[in-house]
């Protein structure tokens, strides 16, 4: 009897061609995410690369931050591994870490120097509101991925008005929301599929 593959195994047809076309798309991914690079992770790996469905980056992701880590650099491993095994985990994340590394060390040493300036001030904050709006973006674009979810969409709602309200009203750590509201998901998916079996 075959064992059903993980949730985050990509059954799309198009795959990179090698570690070094992951190490380039990841480097791509990096520097294209000043304040977040998982909205330009999404559009690149599921819309244009096609290496994953909207499904199954919603559960990859969903793994991926559930793991210790940065959510992007947890997954850029997960996929890395899936294509290329530990070849391609090590380009996926040298990808994902080396050159904004040199990047971020280049900056830092110039920050104090420029950080009077108003208008490095202005293009921070300005960077910013970019990456909440495309944060936002792909959280819209990705609530088509739940419509087959098990748990409907009222339940799946739930979960993220929960998530919201905790984090942005009442500014619960992630460290306890993640966790708690991630088992509580991880408990109303397990009745709902217990109850359709029944009904089977």
């Amino acid at each position: 009897m075959n064992a059903t593959p993980p949730p985050f195994v990509a059954t799309t047809t198009r795959t990179p061609k090698s570690p070094l076309d992951l190490f380039i798309v990841f480097t791509l991914l990096a520097m294209q995410g000043f304040g977040g690079v998982l909205a330009v992770a999404q559009r690149e790996l599921v819309d244009r690369r096609r290496w994953l469905t909207r499904e199954e980056f919603v559960d990859a992701y969903s793994l991926a931050q559930l793991l210790p880590g940065p959510n992007v650099v947890n997954l850029s491993l997960m996929l890395g591994d899936r294509f290329f095994g530990w070849r391609g985990a090590m380009a996926a994340i040298g990808g994902m870490l080396l050159v904004p590394l040199v990047v971020v060390l280049v900056l830092a040493a110039s920050y104090n120097g420029l950080s009077d300036y108003p208008a490095v001030a202005g293009a921070l904050r300005g960077m910013g509101a970019v990456a909440a709006g495309l944060m936002l973006a792909m959280g819209l674009k990705m609530l088509g991925a739940l419509r087959g979810n098990v748990m409907g969409p009222f339940l799946c709602a739930l979960l993220g008005g929960a998530s919201l309200a905790l984090i942005a009203i009442l500014r619960m750590p992630l460290a306890w929301v993640v966790p708690g509201l991630g088992a509580a998901g991880w408990g109303v998916a397990r009745w709902c599929i217990f109850r359709r079996g029944r009904e089977r």
